[in-house]
């Protein structure tokens, strides 16, 4: 699990608060507004159902959750396993790998030795696991877009909300003592959009490129160990293929043993 993630709306969502709430005589439910909160966030749900279709819409949650408690496994131990998987291979063949399946609780990596254990050809496993990647990539792309666009449109109905405010307080010039209570009300939907969409939804987003960026690395170093295995490959040539995927200063960091 990600805590940054939490903290960070946590904290952030706390350091706004205590300036509501710190600020010299202001009362904190004067920024509780239920119709500019319909305006901006309405508005801006609206629209991200216009642009993309419903499945797309509905698949948010589990994008942002992606965000949350995404696990993906570090280079270090993706490397050891490899190593220890080719000398059990150059030693006892491709059958002894079945009882090291059952240890592993990542699926991808699951499919990908057992098809090393099936028999398959190294070309047939990166073309099979290499259109598993790709449609991880077009998924993640789609929600970071989705993100992106709530992000974007969310400052957008704040602005629009404001304009409506705007409208109703000119329309009651009559009256000089509502004119300031209505012009913060009229800037509460920009508030609330702006918040929104800094805090929220443009972060997310950043996050889940980063997260996709990393998941589909670690993907593509299962991809290539288990191909190097199926060619027989040793373990010594398994772990330097492996340490094309880490940068030069940490590569002794993560050296596997032998």
């Amino acid at each position: 699990m990600d805590i940054a993630t939490i903290i960070g709306i946590l904290l952030g969502f706390s350091v706004v608060m205590l300036a509501i709430i710190g600020g010299s005589g202001s009362d904190w439910r004067i920024f509780c507004n239920m119709p500019s909160l319909a305006v901006t966030m309405g508005g801006m749900l609206c629209a991200t159902l216009i642009h993309f279709s419903l499945p797309q819409f509905l698949g948010i949650f589990s994008v942002i959750k992606k965000t949350v408690v995404t696990k993906i496994p570090p280079p270090s131990q993706l490397i050891q396993n490899m190593v220890d998987y080719a000398a059990i291979n150059r030693r006892d063949g491709a059958l002894a790998l079945e009882q090291e399946v059952s240890k592993l609780d990542n699926l991808f990596f699951v499919k990908a030795l057992q098809m090393v254990i099936d028999g398959q050809e190294a070309e047939s496993i990166r073309d099979m696991l290499g259109l598993e990647i790709d449609n991880l990539r077009t998924r993640h792309t789609t929600g970071k877009k989705i993100l992106e666009f709530m992000g974007a449109a969310a400052p957008a109905f704040g602005m629009i909300g404001t304009l409506i405010g705007l409208v109703q307080m000119l329309t009651n010039l009559s009256s000089p003592d509502s004119i300031g209570g209505g012009m913060a009300t009229a800037l509460l939907t920009t508030f609330y959009g702006a918040f929104a969409a800094n805090l929220v939804f443009i972060p997310l987003a950043g996050k889940l490129g980063i997260y996709s960026q990393a998941e589909s690395t670690s993907m593509e170093m299962i991809v290539e160990g288990v191909c190097a295995i199926a060619q027989g490959e040793n373990p010594t040539a398994v772990r330097e293929k492996m340490h094309a995927f880490v940068s030069q200063s940490r590569r002794e960091e993560v050296k596997a043993k032998i």
